[in-house]
């Protein structure tokens, strides 16, 4: 007996289109036509699958090839950018400012970053604390504020220094020269920006992302690194020997709802501790003497939310400062701290990026959110339940980017500079370009923007030098260092070539800890040696110039 099959209608598929859009050709109605009689003989032939298909209602299928915005998902409109330019959905509010009334293009923030700030100036001590500070702890900054110095112009470069995208960046304490870099992908890298051709990447440190980097306190070459994989791991980076000091994930894979990932890091010098954060709201404490965990977890923010930043009061070891998915920045007493037990609650609209005390005095709070707003807090010891002041900055992404965070410059004796990359880009000389911006918190005027032509990525990873007037920035997978013009040129170097390129053609020695299914570009060796490295012609002028990377 034959073996009956059981019969099916194909539902119809409609194809809806643009008005704009070109009709079907006749050659294509054609082949529709014989498709449509192929499918009528086939019919005939089976009487049984006729008689099913013929009971059976099936819904045809709509194929939308209309376009619709990618905001509101609705037709009629597009929004995003077009070139340098972002164009607004007219049924949300501005992007850049989050306001109802107007556009990005006509946003008030953008013609003036300073616009609604009030300056520090004109604020005045409204309580006994704030006096207090005044006359005990603001002697620390001086009055007067010095010029600022910018670091405006690329002087060496590494492209595609990593094979996926930097994620954090950190100097060297004791050597001026050396830069630490960590990427998607989970690796260390090493760079000597002075010689520039010497550099280093470790793969073997962790197995995903790497959020964040400290220098140990009793050894400047040997460095603590936390990851996504739920490790953080101490390495000599000499040797790049590396173990791990924590690991939150010590069973493996047990499901995302399961799996752990350290984003928080910072080491309080004074107490000889490390403190880390995961991502469902816990505080972890390790000796840094015996390399062991004390204590047990402490619930610091609401449970199930990713704790994105820690950071320790440069003067006052007691004090922590941390931020959160739960749009909360909170100030913690490290002698008694527990869940619910914080100083201060400082609330935002949106997921907060990073928090930081101010580097020299510890008494301001300068805090990067992702509903494009910088909050700054003058005192620490004044009323915290609102800013001091809120500054407008494009910041706020979607995915597939390292968060925006603003920085303080370590070496501003008035802690009042800051700064920033910029996600808006701007349209300078026809180029599409994402400027860093440096901005003065106290007024909330922006002070310089700098750009390179040949630099069209984000940066959002921006590092200023503790001691030298140097700027590092992270731009996908490629390292940039930024100088003032006007020392560059006084001191220029007969051999201008000071840019690397890790590509293709370069030869690749094969390592250990390699992987080139996951290495687009064939970044070069992932281990304890160093990279190979090729010299390309350049060109170092001023904006405007071309330069062969």
């Amino acid at each position: 007996m034959a073996p009956q099959r059981r019969g099916m209608l194909l539902p119809q598929v409609v194809i809806e289109r643009d008005s704009e859009s070109e009709e079907t050709s006749s050659e294509e109605e054609e082949e529709e036509e014989e498709e449509e009689e192929c499918s009528q003989v086939k019919e005939k032939d089976d009487e049984n699958m006729a008689e099913e298909a013929s009971t059976s209602t099936k819904k045809p299928i709509t194929i939308s090839l209309k376009k619709v915005c990618k905001v509101c998902k609705r037709p009629g409109h597009e929004a995003g950018f077009r070139g340098a330019t972002y164009i607004d959905c007219p049924m949300k509010p501005c992007f850049l400012c989050k306001m109802p009334g107007h556009t990005t293009l006509t946003c008030p923030h953008r013609v003036a970053m300073e616009f609604g700030v009030i300056p520090a100036s004109f604020r005045g001590n409204s309580s006994s604390l704030e006096y207090v500070f005044e006359r005990q702890l603001g002697c620390r900054v001086p009055a007067m504020k010095t010029s600022f110095v910018i670091p405006n112009q690329v002087t060496c470069a590494v492209i595609r220094y990593h094979s996926r995208r930097v994620t954090c960046l950190e100097f060297h304490p004791t050597n001026n020269h050396i830069l630490l870099s960590g990427d998607k992908k989970g690796q260390l890298g090493v760079w000597d920006f002075r010689k520039v051709h010497e550099r280093t990447v470790y793969g073997n440190i962790h197995s995903c992302i790497l959020n964040s980097m400290k220098f140990s306190p009793s050894n400047d070459g040997t460095v603590y690194s936390a990851s996504s994989d739920g490790t953080i791991s101490c390495t000599e980076l000499d040797t790049g020997i590396s173990f791990s000091l924590m690991n939150l994930n010590p069973n493996g894979w047990q499901g995302p709802s399961n799996w752990r990932m350290i984003y928080g890091l910072d080491v309080n010098f004074d107490r000889g501790i490390l403190l880390a954060a995961d991502n469902f709201g816990f505080l972890y404490v390790a000796d840094t003497r015996s390399n062991n965990v004390i204590g047990k977890p402490i619930l610091i923010h609401k449970r199930g939310s990713k704790v994105t930043g820690l950071h320790c009061h440069p003067l006052q070891p007691d004090l922590l400062l941390s931020c959160g998915n739960d749009h909360f920045a909170r100030v913690w007493d490290m002698r008694m701290i527990e869940a619910k037990s914080s100083i201060y609650d400082m609330s935002h609209n949106r997921v907060v990026n990073s928090a930081y005390f101010s580097p020299r005095s510890g008494s301001k709070i300068l805090t990067t959110s992702q509903d494009n707003r910088l909050r700054v807090w003058d005192s620490i010891f004044g009323n915290l339940d609102s800013p001091s002041r809120e500054i407008v900055h494009s910041h706020d992404f979607n995915r597939h980017l390292t968060p925006f965070r603003a920085e303080w410059d370590p070496k501003d004796t008035s802690e009042s500079l800051v700064v920033v990359g910029r996600y808006i880009s701007e349209n300078y000389d026809g180029i599409a370009l994402h400027p860093i911006d440096f901005i003065d918190i106290s007024t909330g005027q922006l002070v310089a923007e700098v750009m390179d032509p040949n630099i069209t990525t984000i940066s959002p990873v921006n590092k200023l030098h503790p001691y030298d007037d140097v700027l590092a920035s992270g731009s996908s997978r490629s390292i940039f260092i930024w100088r003032p013009k006007e020392k560059f040129e006084s001191k220029q170097l007969d051999d201008e070539r000071k840019f690397v390129l890790c590509g293709k053609n370069e030869n690749k020695r094969k390592g250990k800890f390699e992987d080139n299914s996951d290495d687009e570009f064939g970044g070069g060796t992932h281990g304890s040696k160093s990279l190979k490295t090729k010299k390309l012609p350049l060109t170092s002028k001023a904006h405007g110039s071309k330069r062969k990377y």
